[in-house]
């Protein structure tokens, strides 16, 4: 399923969610020189102001290329140090921003825009600024906790994006989508329920993670954060109605009649 528009208009214009929208396709195109993938360029800037679960769990260590893969100080059997790269406290703030691929930047930027611009309407920019951020590291957090010595780049907007998504959920629930659904070549258009949408992907997101924990992988392998994803809709549940202050009255109104 790919969602294009939701029912529910925005008062003002999304300033922020066009801003982060901006601010990440210029740091793919331009800080990653990203096209369709990323270079050799795009990958060394991935590598330093990626954040690294194993360097927020070890501060001082850094982690570098060698002989093809990626190597911490203070592993077993590593010697030597590590050239400076970005300190551990920059990348949680900087991954938010990077992607890996213009399919991981598209897809996460369609999400925002959608969903996005109707929580930052529920809120002053400061607190859209500060939610986002918060989700961001929250759902970072959570993958480092599920796996603290991982030596891979974690980046995107992903988990700040899960806990737009999470908000969504909670603030918006008889909202309705417009949706592409695909069905093996074949695809339509309908309307669906926001929840269903967004229930069929955090659930999609809580099976894959659980898959991910049974293989031992979870996301080292350089694939998706899940359980970042994870923990920014749950933040996202849980916290929105501490920013939310200007959801609009006339919401429930407009959706009296069921969307079943």
């Amino acid at each position: 399923m790919l969602p294009i528009k939701d029912d529910i208009p925005t008062r003002r214009f999304p300033v922020l969610t066009l801003a982060i929208i901006v601010i990440c396709c210029a740091v793919y195109f331009l800080f990653e020189h990203g096209l369709w993938g990323l270079g050799a360029t795009g990958n060394d800037r991935v590598l330093e102001y990626g954040a690294i679960p194993y360097e927020i769990t070890h501060p001082g260590k850094e982690c570098a290329e060698a002989a093809g893969q990626l190597v911490c100080e203070g592993q077993p059997g590593v010697s030597g140090r590590a050239p400076d790269l970005a300190p551990w406290w920059l990348t949680i703030f900087t991954a938010m921003f990077m992607h890996g691929s213009l399919l991981h930047l598209g897809g996460n930027m369609l999400f925002l825009w959608i969903f996005g611009n109707n929580i930052e309407d529920s809120m002053s920019e400061i607190r859209f600024a500060a939610f986002y951020l918060l989700g961001g590291l929250v759902a970072l957090g959570a993958q480092v906790l599920v796996d603290p010595g991982a030596a891979v780049p974690t980046v995107g907007a992903s988990g700040a994006i899960a806990a737009v998504l999470g908000a969504y959920a909670l603030l918006y629930p008889r909202a309705r989508v417009i949706t592409v659904v695909f069905i093996i070549i074949f695809f339509t258009i309908i309307e669906l329920p926001a929840l269903l949408v967004l229930g069929i992907w955090i659930l999609t997101q809580l099976w894959l993670g659980a898959s991910d924990l049974g293989s031992q992988t979870v996301g080292g392998g350089g694939g998706v954060a899940y359980f970042a994803h994870i923990g920014g809709f749950a933040f996202g549940l849980i916290a929105i109605r501490l920013f939310a202050n200007r959801v609009q009255d006339d919401y429930e109104k407009a959706h009296r009649l069921p969307v079943y």
